[in-house]
């Protein structure tokens, strides 16, 4: 289902939500690979960031996504991080593990992204610290939310059926 939903989210452009930045817009398709790594695992949040990663280097509108290291490669650890975050302090409080790991998967993300746009020559260090703050901090506000909300749900779901 997660995976279905960063397709639509790939496919129409929904994902990607128009953003006065350096970057032009910002992203919710990394949340479904939060998600898919919190409730099914971390290769499931692989997998459904693999397929944000595609659309990523298939949509590409500038160069630093035109490139498959950048527009792949951090995607993949998104949901990874995701769960391991989750997994490390849900005994704690579930509430909490679910922003901690929205938190986390958007940080991998977004720091993924921009430290390799700045290894490989697409940005300098002063723009990828510029988008990482005008980009990067909604975003991550945005996944602890939706984390939260959309995670509980789905945990409540899974314990029912």
């Amino acid at each position: 289902m997660l995976g279905a939903i960063s397709i639509i989210l790939g496919a129409t452009g929904l994902g990607l939500i128009p953003w006065p930045s350096a970057a032009g817009h910002a992203t919710i398709m990394h949340l479904p690979a939060i998600l898919g790594g919190i409730i099914e695992g971390p290769i499931v949040g692989l997998l459904i960031g693999l397929i944000f990663g595609i659309f990523s280097f298939i949509r590409a509108t500038n160069p630093i996504f035109a490139d498959p290291i950048i527009a792949i490669l951090p995607r993949l650890f998104i949901g990874v991080a995701a769960y391991y975050a989750y997994q490390s302090t849900k005994k704690l409080n579930q509430s909490t593990s679910l922003i901690l790991a929205g938190a986390v998967g958007t940080i991998v993300n977004t720091a993924g992204v921009l430290t390799l746009a700045v290894i490989r020559g697409y940005l300098p260090l002063s723009a990828a610290l510029a988008v990482a703050a005008t980009n990067g901090i909604p975003e991550i506000i945005v996944a602890a939310v939706f984390s939260l909300i959309i995670g509980k749900a789905l945990i409540n779901f899974q314990k029912n059926n």
